[in-house]
């Protein structure tokens, strides 16, 4: 069945997910992997697998355009060759899971980047074949995956916040009458705590209870903070909910704090929360306590990118359409009335007479700068994915059109 492709690489886990152009406008997730890349001395390279210390790579995606290259062994590598071959990889597998290749492929980037770093990485795509792909900033792929979900009108504001393991930011976004979306703002956080320093603090409580030697995972700590109940518990040690809630308060104050100056004088219809540390429901107890207006979270707000990602693909292709009814979903409201904070929501339909068809959507003008081809190949052709991998990438950067 024909289909589209959204890939996420975040810092900690790249998502992809695919959307059918035949079925409904809803995405899919198909696969998550470790952002991990790790070189082996006989050239090739393995994905989420640390290995040899000085011989793998994280948190690549987000230094794509630095100048300082990665060590990985004898190799330099420069941060978008590693991400475009990370994406090369998952593209990989995807197409034999599918058994196609995907008509068009969607990447996110942090909005913040400029027209240098998406010239960047475009070119280390199109050094490994990745040809036909569109790179959209991750708020706006937020805003795409919640349209989906419920009715958003023409001018309508929509804010996002977004808190993955080593990254916070803050965005909002405007619905334009040609029904996509703009972004208004954006601020990424400087000297905030992100996912990470939340597990950091839960070790230090737990250590603090049980004694600097209790062998507690970052996994334990990862799983314990997202839970709900009155207690964390890690490594057999219980911690009261109140006592972590008031460890991390200050932290979340200060995340919120800069969220609503990012937000300004807009006043948005519905906050989006978006990354793994979204999942903590302090988060979203605090916001909504704040914000005066609805704070909304899939199940999985990690997800939520690269799902955007993939119904903004299926709209370069196919165009907007005319929005069907809304669907019912596992969004979570959290509301100021306890007794109402996760409810599944229904919006209301609009009088058919509000809405006619939609223009056809522009042309994207995108004018990547060209990396040194010299560089991309050298490093790529070394980098070959292993097993069952190997003929399927190498016909990935041959002829295959794929993505970031």
């Amino acid at each position: 069945m024909a289909y589209v492709l959204g890939v996420d690489v975040g810092t900690t886990r790249t998502t992809a997910a695919v959307c059918r152009l035949d079925g409904a406008r809803d995405a899919e997730i198909v696969l998550v992997v470790p952002s991990l890349l790790q070189l082996t001395d006989a050239g090739t390279f393995s994905v989420g697998d640390r290995g040899v210390p000085g011989w793998s790579a994280s948190g690549f995606a987000r230094r794509v355009g630095d100048a300082v290259p990665f060590s990985l062994g004898p190799e330099l590598c420069p941060a978008e060759e590693l991400t475009a071959l990370l994406i090369m990889w998952v593209v990989g597998e995807v197409v034999a899971r599918e058994g196609e290749q995907p008509r068009h492929l969607a990447v996110s980037h942090p909005a913040g980047w400029g027209p240098y770093r998406r010239g960047q990485l475009y070119a280390a795509l199109r050094a490994v074949g990745l040809h036909d792909v569109t790179l959209v900033s991750e708020p706006l792929a937020a805003a795409e995956n919640h349209a989906v979900r419920a009715r958003v009108t023409p001018n309508a504001s929509l804010a996002v916040f977004s808190l993955g393991s080593h990254a916070f930011s803050a965005s909002v976004v405007k619905r334009a009458q040609n029904r996509t979306f703009e972004l208004v703002n954006h601020v990424d956080g400087v000297d905030h705590h992100t996912g990470a320093d939340f597990d950091d603090l839960l070790l230090g409580l737990v250590r603090s209870r049980a004694g600097k030697d209790v062998p507690v995972s970052a996994a334990e700590c990862e799983a314990a903070k997202r839970a709900s109940g009155q207690s964390v518990v890690v490594s057999g040690v219980e911690i009261g909910r109140e006592e972590f809630v008031d460890e991390l308060r200050p932290a979340v104050e200060h995340l919120v704090g800069t969220f609503v100056r990012a937000v300004g004088a807009v006043q948005p219809d519905a906050v989006l929360l978006i990354g793994g540390g979204c999942r903590m429901p302090v988060i979203g107890d605090v916001l909504s306590s704040t914000v005066d207006c609805r704070v909304l979270a899939e199940a999985a707000p990690e997800h939520s990118a690269a799902k955007g990602l993939a119904v903004a693909a299926r709209l370069v292709l196919l165009g907007p359409e005319v929005e069907p009814e809304p669907l019912e979903t596992s969004v979570l409201v959290h509301t100021r009335e306890a007794s109402l904070r996760f409810p599944v929501g229904e919006v209301p339909s609009p009088d058919d007479d509000e809405f006619s068809a939609p223009p056809p959507r522009p042309p994207v003008d995108v004018s990547p700068l060209e990396l040194p081809p010299r560089r991309v190949k050298r490093v790529t052709s070394v980098l070959k994915p292993v097993g069952r991998r190997s003929s399927s990438s190498s016909r990935s950067r041959d002829d295959d059109e794929d993505g970031r």
